[in-house]
């Protein structure tokens, strides 16, 4: 898999550019400001429909511009497919698949794969629960891309439950009788949701588990053990301890979701009073551990980059053996597999020995995109085709 043109139009600083790419490694060079990072940026989204710099859409547009274009052809088993997305703030985003008529933006989801590095990896470790579980989210997205309609559907059901757990404590506040049918009906959509969200994330954890655990050996030269653990609010909800999780991985749907709604009944006084909803997966997190501390708090900046990258590097190995008809990511599609790697200034991030090792294990891919402030940012192991990224200008130097 691979991307050979890269178009876009009113994106990000771009008015328009067209970017021929090819196999291998390409390095996109240029100080910083350019427009380096809007190109990857473009080929990220047209993977996952987000960005990884900023959470609204409405930044990609540029400025005086109603909408974006972004257009790639992706070439996958020798076979070339248009994929194009427009993006239109405070409007649903639509897109067409070799020209066809406009379709939902998730209809091109599964067409491209990518796997990005970049320095807000960094946030996966040292930051909020919110980033890793969308890093978990988007990695569902790429491996099933059915699931972003599960996660849609619980973000919208969240906001109804949350506005109607505000109104209820309004009225309880004014001493006013408040109806708590209609939220009955909301609890059961926010568990039947919630409860595939859940399960797929834990599915996915234990897939991932001993591919980082690998990766952070390799990145780190045996300098300690990653531990991936999938913490679910249940546990505190339901009185588990932290060491007897509530949502076993095996559990079936229909079990967390009987759970969820057990937890969401003892915790609705709770709920109203505070109006937030206090149990589901949007309160779930991703715990790292080097051995049995923390790695936020505990680890150090080395340390803390090391386990980033072991999380992006076992990403792109679960993506590379993709999944079955079950479901189960364990098939190999072989090369026309891969990912896009993507490596976003982040070199400049690393020492020179992580460096070194990064550089050594990406080097292979059947494709990979550099960013650079100078060519010498790029390691020896990366050299390769090299474009030159100058006030919104491309060219690619020979």
């Amino acid at each position: 898999m691979y991307v050979a043109h890269l178009s876009l139009t009113d994106f990000r600083s771009y008015s328009q550019v067209e970017l021929p790419l090819e196999p291998g490694i390409t390095a996109l060079v240029g100080p910083n400001g350019q427009g380096k990072t809007n190109l990857v940026e473009a080929v990220g989204y047209v993977a996952t429909l987000g960005s990884h710099r900023v959470p609204s859409d409405a930044a990609l547009v540029r400025a005086g511009a109603n909408r974006a274009v972004v257009r790639a052809k992706v070439v996958r088993e020798e076979r070339p497919t248009l994929v194009e997305v427009e993006i239109t703030p405070g409007k649903a985003n639509r897109s067409r698949i070799n020209g066809g008529s406009p379709g939902r933006a998730r209809d091109i989801l599964g067409i491209l794969r990518t796997v990005l590095f970049a320095p807000e990896d960094l946030a996966l470790v040292k930051g909020d629960p919110d980033g890793r579980r969308r890093f978990l989210d988007d990695l569902l997205v790429q491996l099933t891309p059915r699931i972003a309609g599960v996660l849609g559907d619980y973000e919208r059901v969240l906001r109804q439950r949350s506005a109607l757990l505000k109104s209820a404590g309004a009225a309880t506040r004014a001493r006013a009788g408040a109806d708590l049918r209609t939220l009955d009906v909301w609890d059961a959509k926010l568990a039947q949701t919630g409860a595939q969200v859940v399960v797929a994330r834990q599915a996915l954890v234990a897939a991932l588990r001993p591919r980082a655990a690998d990766a952070y050996d390799q990145v780190s030269a045996g300098q300690g053990e990653l531990r991936l653990t999938y913490r679910s609010s249940l546990d505190a909800a339901l009185g588990q301890a932290e060491d007897e999780p509530s949502v076993d991985p095996d559990a079936g749907v229909e079990l967390v979701e009987a759970r969820l709604l057990d937890a969401m009944g003892r915790l609705r006084g709770k709920e109203i009073e505070r109006g937030v909803c206090l149990v589901g997966p949007h309160r779930d997190d991703l715990v790292l551990q080097l051995g049995d501390l923390p790695a936020k708090g505990y680890a150090s900046h080395g340390e803390s980059w090391s386990v980033a990258l072991a999380l992006r590097l076992a990403s792109y190995a679960l993506l590379t053996h993709g999944v079955d008809d079950a479901g189960a990511w364990s098939a190999d599609w072989g090369p026309d597999g891969e990912p896009v790697l993507i490596l976003d200034d982040v070199f400049a991030e690393l020492d020179t020995r992580r460096r070194e090792r990064l550089a050594q294990l990406v080097a292979g891919a059947r494709q990979v995109l550099v960013t650079a402030a100078v060519p010498q940012d790029v390691p020896e192991p990366l050299a390769g085709a090299r474009v030159d990224v100058m006030g919104g200008e491309v060219a690619r130097v020979l």
